[in-house]
């Protein structure tokens, strides 16, 4: 958790909403019901400039899947998706980027899967996907990290010299979505994107305090289909509710 989600929310909207100052049409990413660890995704972030002054809001695309600038190898990226708000200011993949890299990443939603165990413990245990969103239907703006990792095998101008990548921070599921998943992406509200994106607030503990979600009430879970396990099928249906009788259409 969280292994997958949607995001298609036009670069032009996420740059009117997030107040964004600075984005490269060229760093577009197409439309995704479907996203999987890997994939590019665009985040909000801000930097300072070389040349020094307030930082710049920004839009940008990154990988998922977060890389630390220590790794001798991109491939850790499968394995660090996502950091847990209680560690990430201590674990050494998460650290560095935790006190000044901090980002938003605005997705429609995110999916998640509730096992349930087979009453006679022969059969194999079942699992049944969601769509968590807002009730508001306004983009999830959920709290990530981004990192630089230099690849070597290229100039350091090379466009392929680095690779920028993500995480997302996940907190403890409030109680409508513990009975589906114990864990959820960490989301903010727009009164905490300022201090969350300022690369000047590089203390922990001010930064871990940052690190709250807001009140249960914001977020909705509708079953979806199973579908949405195959990372092949990219479709607005994947988002939406299915009943009984449609899933039986369907499968």
């Amino acid at each position: 958790m969280c292994g997958r989600f949607a995001a298609s929310t036009t670069p032009e909207d996420i740059v009117e909403l997030f107040d964004v100052q600075q984005w490269d049409p060229a760093e577009e990413v197409a439309p995704s019901w479907n996203v999987a660890p890997t994939q590019p995704v665009l985040a909000v972030l801000e930097r300072i400039p070389k040349a020094g002054g307030a930082p710049v809001r920004q839009l940008r695309r990154l990988r998922w899947g977060l890389v630390p600038a220590w790794s001798r190898t991109p491939e850790t990226a499968v394995k660090m998706i996502n950091a847990r708000a209680d560690t990430v200011h201590e674990k050494p993949a998460y650290r560095q980027a935790f006190a000044s890299r901090r980002c938003l990443l605005p997705v429609d939603g995110y999916y998640e899967w509730q096992t349930f165990e087979s009453a006679s413990g022969k059969a194999r245990a079942r699992k049944v996907p969601y769509f968590v969103h807002r009730v508001d239907g306004a983009p999830l703006a959920l709290a990530g990290l981004y990192e630089f990792w230099r690849d070597r095998t290229h100039p350091a101008d090379h466009p392929a010299g680095w690779l920028v990548t993500c995480s997302i921070v996940t907190t403890e599921a409030e109680p409508l979505l513990a009975p589906i998943h114990e864990r959820m992406p960490l989301f903010l509200q727009p009164e905490a994107f300022d201090a969350w994106l300022d690369p000047a607030l590089d203390d922990a503990e001010q930064a871990r305090a940052l690190l709250e979600a807001p009140a249960p009430g914001l977020l909705r879970a509708t079953e979806v289909s199973a579908a949405v396990g195959n990372i092949r099928n990219n479709h607005p249906g994947l988002t939406a509710q299915v009943t009984p009788e449609a899933e039986g259409a369907l499968f």
